[in-house]
């Protein structure tokens, strides 16, 4: 089963894409919110986004989160000590058994996979998908 959330990229969208996930496990949330949260630094609020989560046939959960530019590829970097940022990927590399980039001509996928399947939706059975977050300005 796949939970979708398709949304815009905002920093009010980063505790909601938790909320939406709080049946899964501290981990998922966190690769979530991190990739969600280099979606908004690199590329700016308003960006359309998917965030995925799934388990795989593989026993593990593959956290995803698709925008809309293939050319802003995520490097992992090692942030000063004194930093307020640059950490994201780092904290993705530390808990995830792996993570990646899956390039498309018209946009990108980050991906990362934890351990363990998805825990199920509170309702058993039931993915949850929800609508943009934030509306877009118009």
């Amino acid at each position: 089963m796949t939970l979708e959330i398709g949304l815009l990229a905002a920093p009010k969208a980063v505790p909601e894409v938790r909320h939406l996930l709080r049946d899964h496990d501290i981990d998922v949330r966190l690769c979530a919110s991190e990739l969600l949260t280099n979606v908004i630094d690199h590329l700016g609020a308003g960006t359309p986004v998917t965030v995925r989560v799934y388990g795989t046939g593989t026993g593990r959960t593959r956290v995803e989160v698709t925008d809309p530019d293939p050319r802003a590829l995520p490097v992992l970097l090692r942030a000063p000590g004194t930093s307020e940022s640059g950490r994201g990927l780092a904290l993705v590399d530390a808990v995830a058994v792996r993570w990646g980039v899956e390039p498309g001509a018209d946009h990108k996928t980050v991906w990362c996979e934890l351990p363990g399947l998805p825990r199920p939706a509170r309702a058993a059975g039931e993915a949850r998908t929800t609508g943009p977050l934030t509306p877009a300005a118009g």
